[in-house]
């Protein structure tokens, strides 16, 4: 079995604005807990228990949240991407010294999935492959590209969203993978793992391959995906899961449908309806908000419309 692994936390989450302004994405909670900690204790339960993270973006905000691992069962190092972040291929040569293991799990740290990782760690080590990306069938190729295979399960290319994408595989953010695919990148270069892997298969049919299967996904890549996920994992239950620590709503205030992250105050007769409210915003007594994403800034709180509230139920 692969017990360690890389985790890819060090992106820079534009898509998720304006939530990426105060925390990293992996660090963003979903129904009350950090992505990258639901993550770590996935993996966890999975026995992948040697992992390193890697950093650039509000660093701060993913090393407050996950420490040094031992609350959770595993032991994490950090890997740092400074100036610049060198991308999905950049990073793992970066933290090649650090993983301590030539074959490792790379998992994205701004989704989610149930995948068992031993038969999938298991068909990668049988391959011999340099690569294994774990894909469920591509339901939405008008919003995602994907992944297209040959009959024996070797990857083929990468695929655009559309027409190109029909027929395709997702991605789901989980892959096996040897340090040989990253080795011959220059340290420090910005690469990513698309021009990577399609070099590596020209060059070497069959170093890359595909493991279909069903798990589920979770994405968060957008503030209407996040709503969404939030709501699938909170399910039927109490919608204070969604809050987070030292939350202070008066008792004279309405709050609804929505998410409070940490630190968050609400006042006397104000009104917080579908709406997402980050770090450290107090909404004033007597505010009225309903569909919006409130961001404190200096002692301000900026209110962006939240388009995924039509129909709200975290």
């Amino acid at each position: 079995m692969i017990a360690h692994a890389l985790v890819l936390t060090g992106g820079l989450g534009t898509r998720l604005q304006p939530l990426t302004h105060v925390r990293a994405k992996p660090a963003v909670p979903v129904a009350g807990e950090p992505i990258v900690r639901r993550i770590i204790r996935w993996l966890a339960r999975e026995h992948v228990t040697d992992l390193v993270l890697n950093l650039h973006h509000l660093p701060q905000t993913l090393s407050a949240c996950v420490g040094d691992g031992s609350d959770l069962g595993v032991r994490v190092r950090y890997s740092w991407e400074q100036p610049e972040v060198l991308g999905s291929a950049g990073g793992p040569r970066r933290a090649l010294p650090m993983i301590g293991s030539d074959t490792f799990f790379l998992i994205n740290g701004d989704t989610m999935t149930d995948l068992a990782l031993a038969p999938f760690a298991e068909a990668h080590l049988q391959s011999g492959a340099l690569v294994t990306m774990a894909l469920v069938s591509n339901r939405e190729p008008e919003r995602y590209g994907g992944v297209v295979l040959t009959a024996d399960g070797s990857f083929k290319g990468f695929v655009s969203r559309g027409d190109a994408a029909v027929g395709s595989y997702h991605f789901i953010g989980v892959q096996a993978v040897h340090a040989n695919a990253f080795s011959a990148i220059p340290e420090g270069r910005v690469a990513n793992v698309h021009a990577v892997y399609e070099a590596l298969a020209l060059s070497n049919p069959g170093c890359v391959r595909g493991y279909p299967c069903t798990a589920a996904f979770w994405d968060i890549g957008t503030p209407a995906d996040y709503w969404t996920t939030n709501a699938a994992l909170l399910g039927g239950e109490s919608p204070e899961r969604a809050y987070g620590r030292h939350t202070h709503i008066d008792p004279t205030s309405h709050v609804s449908r929505s998410i409070l992250w940490d630190d968050v105050e609400v006042q006397g007769r104000a009104v917080v309806e579908d709406c997402i409210v980050t770090d450290g915003v107090t909404v004033p007594a007597g505010a009225i908000y309903r569909q919006s994403i409130l961001v404190r800034e200096g002692d301000n709180v900026i209110a962006t419309a939240l388009e995924a509230a039509a129909n709200p139920h975290p």
